[in-house]
């Protein structure tokens, strides 16, 4: 099948997609920093350069988009093209998670994972609830925090 735009629009288009300050982890670098937390973005001396960085509860979270690290949700739809492409793309990125989550876990981080259908679409949970588990995770010892839609 044939692209319906330009290789230059498309370029552009798929330059436009961030992988830092995503809406999903702003949101929750807001509701954390209200409750008093502070924290460092996306340290690159640690595996996987996690989104947010609390050094002193010695834990990180990761935000992560449903579609660029195929969760098993209503917000993730395989492409119906370049099927052999994505595959091997999504592939990576989540070997490329996995070795990080299991560095940071050697290394004594705590490590916490939050899905973006956790924050939006018709699974999210209320905000102030996903604020709340993050922040009694972040007060806890638990080595793994995954919070997904409900």
């Amino acid at each position: 099948m044939v692209d319906v735009v330009t290789a230059q629009t498309r370029s552009r288009m798929m330059s436009g997609i961030r992988s830092n300050n995503t809406q999903p982890e702003l949101m929750l670098r807001t509701g954390l920093h209200k409750m008093g937390f502070r924290y460092r973005l996306h340290d690159k001396s640690l595996p996987g350069k996690p989104d947010i960085v609390f050094p002193r509860h010695k834990g990180v979270i990761f935000a992560h988009g449903c579609f660029w690290h195929r969760h098993n949700c209503h917000l993730f739809k395989m492409p119906s093209t370049r099927t052999d492409f994505w595959e091997k793309k999504f592939d990576r990125n989540g070997e490329v998670d996995k070795r990080a989550i299991e560095s940071l876990l050697d290394a004594d981080w705590r490590v916490g994972i939050v899905w973006e259908c956790a924050l939006k679409g018709k699974t999210r949970l209320p905000y102030d609830t996903l604020i709340s588990i993050c922040a009694n995770w972040l007060h806890s010892h638990e080595r793994l925090m995954v919070i997904e839609g409900s």
